[in-house]
């Protein structure tokens, strides 16, 4: 029986690719100095999978900024912008352009926008949106995938190399020419990945991993033909290929069928999120194809049921044999921490908790004990057996009185005053702001100075009265700036916070927290998610204290800043002893209590992020009405409570909108604000269409590239948003919050992005 792992993570253990790529991008390292540490980590990885017993080893699994971005560079998917970026370097191939296209490019006489990001799937994991244009010409211009092989083999690792499939890579790009389909693209690449998998065969692969997690998604007839007729051109030009194609986040469903034509030897399904799908597989599987079955999560901390997943794994062996069945995690362990040994505080993380739980190294050793249980070796079963009965009975996990707060919820708990026009109304008399008026997201840049000051807050090498001094100085220096740009709404700048979720986490009743377990977002972007074990409660304000300073320096409005209820639970490690949405309904009450002592305090704008809401959506049309309403209702649980002229705004980044633009209205913020920035504001054309009745921001500057943008361009998005929407219902924002940026491209974005508001306004007055 052999075992499996689709993915690993890439970070490094304490996240060495961060502060690799971070160094080489500052110009204090150099280029040599980066790939030793991607060497290194790339080693580390394949050697702790070894030490495992793992027996398919994945490759190219590595990835300096994201694994869609690598597909785009092997296979000469270049935006035809940086065809100037290109013809100045020695080779195409080359990090340069690689980290031009994913950041952007403004430097040598040069201004390059970068890719557009978007959510992978119904992950918190960014990728960057290929794009398919009339002027590329697909070529194999990268050969990280064979060289990546070449270099595990050469340390006596022979490993199973990894790929995007080709329909699931062009399903997950933008096609911008009109004349292009995706049957003449697919034309076009098909003979790139043939001579891909052919260098692949070539090197000594004997297992290739081709991702194909499209087809967990709704798919139409045209398409499913596709793969069909895709897989059997693949099969007749290298026929001695073995190819594992893996589906992974949901059941194939009515793509079985399909999946189950395609001429390949081993197909990989998801146990976690649909172990329903198992029977109807087997019944179903051609002789002789393999069987990889994704039993541990790879996407929760949480300790695997080894009963739980021995029931599946006996079904299928009983049902195709042992020599048929592979045990794997669900999906890429991409999603996990790195390793729970390295989590040494018992003050951060108790004991009793941490028992509960696995991180990726951990989840290795739970897929090789799988296997040996179920070939007759029980030694590791009775220790599992006791750790789920343990959690299962902790007192940690119940508190009555949460749980009879959430069952006494009724529709007036989620129902303002006022509809939206008369809010409006009283708004504007209350405010009094400009048309196009401006705001940030919220953070401004954490500088080293800020991140120090809370470590020694935590060694305890400073007061806290003396940390508390200076954030409050930071604040005022902060507030004193935005009034000096003359910002419409401030920020207090959000600097006693590490991170959106887990700042509230760290103040709530049923959250636990890690020390070393980072998560890659985006690029170097590494977050370290709270973890819910239990019911969550407040017993204290949260933020009220520095809102209210902020608000005490100024006469503008001063947003509260604080983070919804979806976006806590879906960037949080979740229990999954109980619904998602009851949990869900437990953080929006903590968040209410929240919105409500801020309104007492005298903050009449708050603003409670929802970026997660679409990420949160299920791959399957068919479960989104049950998500969107709960999802929905959790956002006004949190919010209903205020006054009609308390504005209420919400914030959401880097997601398509088309299709939930329904949901997005009935939440009823009075703002929402949006990326917009990358797309051309593409996205503000959903709400366009729908004629949404209230009033937006949408991003009219791409704070995830260092580039600055120039009042033109962003005069000319705001141009564009005044042919879609009423001018009275338009905000001027960046497109996220600022904290990732430094000072000075900072200062220099938002005086242009105020200039460009200037303009917009004397043009509407001109008109």
């Amino acid at each position: 029986m052999l075992t499996n792992v689709p993915g690993y993570p890439r970070i490094g253990s304490g996240r060495e690719l961060k502060k690799a790529n971070e160094a080489y991008w500052a110009g204090t390292a150099s280029l040599e100095k980066l790939q030793l540490t991607a060497r290194q980590l790339r080693r580390q990885n394949w050697e702790a999978m070894q030490q495992a017993g793992i027996d398919l080893i994945p490759s190219n699994d590595f990835s300096y900024y994201d694994q869609v971005l690598d597909m785009c560079l092997m296979t000469g998917t270049i935006p035809a912008r940086f065809k100037p970026l290109l013809e100045r370097l020695a080779s195409p191939q080359s990090l340069e352009l690689y980290f031009a296209m994913a950041r952007g490019y403004q430097k040598n006489g040069l201004d390059i926008t970068a890719m557009e990001m978007t959510k992978w799937f119904d992950t918190n994991y960014h990728y960057l949106v290929p794009e398919f244009d009339t002027t590329q010409q697909y070529r194999l211009l990268s050969h990280k995938c064979v060289e990546e092989f070449r270099e595990a083999k050469s340390l006596g690792i022979h490993t199973k190399p990894v790929i995007i499939g080709p329909l699931t890579f062009l399903l997950l790009g933008k096609i911008k020419d009109h004349s292009l389909h995706l049957h003449s693209l697919l034309e076009q690449l098909l003979p790139v990945y043939l001579q891909l998998l052919t260098a692949l065969q070539e090197a000594g692969a004997t297992w290739i991993q081709i991702d194909e997690p499209y087809l967990a998604m709704d798919l139409n007839p045209a398409i499913h033909q596709l793969y069909i007729n895709t897989y059997n051109r693949i099969h007749q030009a290298i026929p001695g290929l073995q190819l594992l194609i893996a589906t992974y986040f949901d059941a194939l469903g009515d793509n079985l069928a399909t999946a189950l034509q395609l001429p390949v030897q081993a197909l990989h399904i998801d146990l976690v999120r649909a172990p329903q799908q198992l029977t109807t597989v087997l019944q179903q599987l051609p002789a002789g194809m393999q069987l990889s079955l994704g039993v541990v999560d790879g996407r929760n901390i949480w300790k695997n049921d080894y009963q739980l997943s021995l029931a599946l794994i006996n079904e299928a062996v009983q049902a195709i044999g042992q020599d048929r069945v592979w045990i794997s995690s669900a999906c890429s362990l991409l999603h996990t921490p790195y390793d729970l040994d390295l989590e040494q505080d018992e003050q951060v993380l108790t004991r009793e908790i941490k028992h509960w739980m696995a991180f990726a190294k951990q989840k290795l050793h739970e897929i090789a004990d799988l296997a040996q249980i179920a070939t007759g070796n029980n030694t590791s079963l009775a220790a599992n057996m006791a750790a789920m009965q343990a959690k299962q009975h902790s007192p940690l996990i119940h508190k009555p009185a949460v749980k009879a707060r959430v069952a006494a919820l009724d529709e007036s708990h989620a129902t303002r005053k006022s509809p939206f026009h008369v809010r409006q109304e009283s708004q504007e008399v209350a405010f009094q702001l400009p048309l196009f008026p401006t705001t940030t997201i919220g953070s401004f840049p954490q500088t080293a100075e800020i991140r120090q000051l809370r470590a020694q807050l935590k060694k305890g090498t400073i007061s806290s009265e003396e940390y508390h001094q200076r954030i409050k100085a930071a604040i005022a220096e902060t507030v004193k700036w935005q009034e000096s740009l003359h910002l419409d709404v401030l920020v207090h700048g959000e600097f006693e916070r590490n991170d959106m979720v887990e700042y509230f986490g760290e103040q709530l009743e049923g959250f636990v927290f890690t020390q070393n377990g980072w998560v890659q977002s985006y690029g170097s972007r590494c977050v370290k998610p709270p973890i819910i074990y239990g019911d969550v409660q407040r017993t204290h304000p949260m933020t009220v204290a520095w809102s209210s300073y902020a608000q005490s320096l100024t006469k503008k409005p001063m947003k509260g800043m604080l983070t919804g209820p979806v976006t806590i639970l879906q960037w949080s490690f979740v229990r999954n002893d109980q619904p998602r949405a009851d949990t869900t309904f437990q953080i929006a009450l903590a968040i209410r209590d929240e919105v409500s002592d801020l309104e007492k305090a005298g903050i009449r704008v708050i603003q409670v992020d929802e970026p997660a809401v679409r990420e949160g959506l299920p791959l399957r049309r068919a479960n989104w009405d049950a998500y969107l309403q709960w999802a929905v209702q959790a956002f006004r649980i949190a919010v209903c409570s205020v006054l009609d002229d308390t504005q209420i705004h919400t914030h959401m980044c880097y997601a398509e909108f088309n299709d939930i633009i329904d949901s997005i209205a009935a939440m009823d913020a009075d703002v929402i604000t949006i990326e917009t920035s990358r797309s051309q504001m593409e996205l503000l054309e959903a709400f366009a269409r729908f004629k949404y009745p209230n009033e937006i921001g949408p991003g009219v500057y791409d704070i995830h590239s260092p580039r600055v943008p120039t009042v033109e361009e962003m005069s000319s998005l705001l141009q564009k948003a005044s042919t879609l929407l009423p001018a009275r219902n338009i905000w001027v924002n960046p497109d996220c919050g600022l904290k990732t940026r430094n000072w000075p491209e900072t200062e220099q974005s938002l005086r242009n992005m105020v200039a460009a508001a200037v303009q917009s306004r004397s043009a509407v007055l001109v008109n």
